[in-house]
């Protein structure tokens, strides 16, 4: 068997570098480079994907040894159709480790025909840092990093109105084109770098809100033998995917000409208000996601369809989703509950293995954008707090104390702020403690969470609960 890569690969095209990537991970590659792929093949897109690693370690070099190229295995119902295809997917050029190849970083900024920023840093990566530099090499944050590559830009073409780029941030954040152009605008501030490139930035450039919904198990590790015998390459990054999809970008009509998506058949909505698609989706998608996770796991679960066909489970998660979640929105309620029943359709595929621990990256930062604006809303509405979702952070609580599920290791992967946090609380033995610290901590939540009545009480509750009985009896306990 061949390895991958363009020699081998002899049907791959070779695209003009147009589209700067940030972001080498499993979601953006079945995602938008496969939006690309599409239209690349159906309206002659002509669009190649340069990818950025954002953190010093990554998988580019892998994705360069096979020339960027990799397939993209997507499986479900479609309109009553079973899909289980393979394509390889060959818009990626190259990938760049900015930590060992700044300046060939910032000559990306030279190509006058590069025109498309997209990126998926999870929501931890558009932040602010104000000790990141104009000469680091490069700045740690993305958006550090970004204003980096527009300065460069906005020089080498003396401010040029037509070398402006349209930038689409991917991260999992309301409004993250906003959120995305502030930090660019506080980076401006800091570096000094004068309002004639601001003006230029806020002109020639659009930084546009969007939201995605694919779900992406990622590396399929349970079939990768059958799916390379099918391909007849040894594919290192073989991703894989559910069939539905569905990208909003709140931009104007004059940026969905130039990204002719919709004329290539795919779910790809320009839009006045992303809004109403981001909040049914983070509240009804994500949120479960979020909590099923660490409460499946520790009950000796692995993937998100074990979760929701397990008895017990199943219960906590339609409980969390209709009962607490759902409450909270404002659309029509039957178009909601088609949604959610939807999303557990998606939670069943057959095809998908998703496996839970794959979710819980960043758990902590995910809860407070995902679960803790409903846990909010539903105490408001209700004078009650929400069971489900106070036991899904407790789970998370839980397993970043680490230790041993069976045979396996538990390994909690978030920032180290948090990590050292949770370690040091797990340390002093003392259940409430953990709970107080945890909701103390401003510096994830943005303010305390124990001035909401009850709350420190009810997690010290389940933490408990958990220690004594174990995950299963305290779900049962939790949603009687």
């Amino acid at each position: 068997m061949e390895n991958l890569n363009r020699k081998t690969a002899k049907k791959a095209h070779r695209y003009p570098e147009r589209i700067i990537q940030f972001g080498e991970g499993n979601f953006l590659r079945a995602f938008v480079d496969w939006i690309v792929y599409n239209m690349n093949k159906k309206v002659h897109f002509d669009t190649g994907v340069v990818i950025v690693q954002p953190l010093p370690a990554g998988m580019v070099d892998v994705l360069n040894e096979q020339d960027g190229l990799y397939h993209l295995n997507l499986q479900g119902i479609d309109h009553g159709q079973t899909i289980d295809s393979i394509e390889l997917i060959d818009v990626v050029t190259r990938g760049i480790n900015p930590y060992s190849q700044f300046d060939e970083y910032l000559q990306l900024a030279g190509n006058p025909e590069m025109r498309f920023v997209v990126s998926n840093t999870t929501e931890a990566g558009i932040a602010f840092d104000n000790t990141c530099k104009l000469d680091d090499k490069p700045a740690k944050s993305y958006p550090g990093k970004l204003t980096q590559l527009l300065y460069h830009r906005y020089q080498t073409f003396n401010g040029a109105n037509d070398k402006g780029w349209i930038i689409f941030p991917c991260e999992l954040i309301f409004h993250n084109g906003a959120e995305l152009k502030r930090c660019i605008h506080q980076y401006i501030d800091l570096w000094q770098l004068g309002d004639d490139f601001r003006q230029w930035f806020d002109t020639a450039c659009g930084v546009y809100s969007t939201l995605v919904d694919r779900i992406v198990p990622g590396f399929p590790k349970d079939t990768i033998d059958e799916i390379r015998q099918r391909i007849q390459f040894n594919d290192q990054v073989v991703v894989k995917a559910e069939i539905f999809h569905l990208w909003v970008i709140e931009a104007p009509e004059s940026v969905a000409k130039e990204f002719p998506a919709a004329e290539a058949g795919l779910n790809v909505l320009f839009v006045p208000s992303e809004k109403p698609y981001h909040e049914r989706k983070v509240t009804l998608l994500n949120g479960p996601h979020t909590v099923l996770s660490p409460v499946g796991y520790l009950s000796g679960l692995d993937t998100v369809r074990e979760c929701v066909e397990d008895e017990t489970i199943g219960k906590f998660v339609h409980q969390v989703m209709y009962n607490e979640l759902l409450p909270t929105l404002d659309l029509p309620k039957e178009e909601l509950a088609q949604y959610a029943s939807d999303v557990l359709d998606r939670f069943r595929n057959p095809f998908v293995k998703h496996f839970v621990t794959s979710i819980m990256l960043n758990s902590f930062p995910k809860y407070k954008t995902r679960d803790l604006p409903g846990l909010k809303t539903y105490l408001e509405r209700t004078g009650q707090l929400p069971s489900g979702l106070i036991l899904g952070l407790a789970a998370i609580i839980t397993y970043y104390k680490g230790g041993k599920r069976g045979n396996d290791e538990i390994v909690p992967n978030d920032d180290k702020a948090i990590l050292d946090l949770l370690t040091g609380l797990w340390k002093t033995n003392d259940i409430a403690t953990v709970a107080q610290g945890v909701l103390a901590a401003a510096f994830i939540w943005g303010e305390d969470l124990n001035t909401i009545p009850g709350l420190t009480e009810k997690l010290t509750g389940y933490l408990q609960s958990i220690q004594t009985k174990g995950m299963k009896e305290t779900v049962l306990y939790a949603i009687h």
